[in-house]
């Protein structure tokens, strides 16, 4: 009786985890994405924020972003907790 209930609580708790990861890894990716790429999209909005950053400042923390945003989704995949 104990045990299901303790593989119930594992198992709501690793998908919950694997869609934390998954949404959080998009979001990151498409952040990096958009600081990458903005000035190319010429959505307004974006493109104004954008320009203001260091061109230098922007590609590093944009390729931080993605790296980041790709090893968010790979841990999302393999559900390895």
């Amino acid at each position: 009786m104990e045990s299901d209930f303790r593989n119930k609580q594992r198992k709501s708790y690793t998908i919950m985890r694997s869609v934390y990861d998954l949404g959080m890894g998009l979001l990151i990716l498409c952040m990096g994405l958009f600081l990458l790429l903005g000035d190319r999209l010429k959505v307004d909005a974006i493109y104004r924020i954008v320009m203001q950053i260091d061109p230098l400042l922007k590609y590093i923390f944009g390729g931080m972003c993605l790296l980041y945003g790709g090893y968010r989704l790979y841990r999302g995949i393999k559900k390895d907790y």
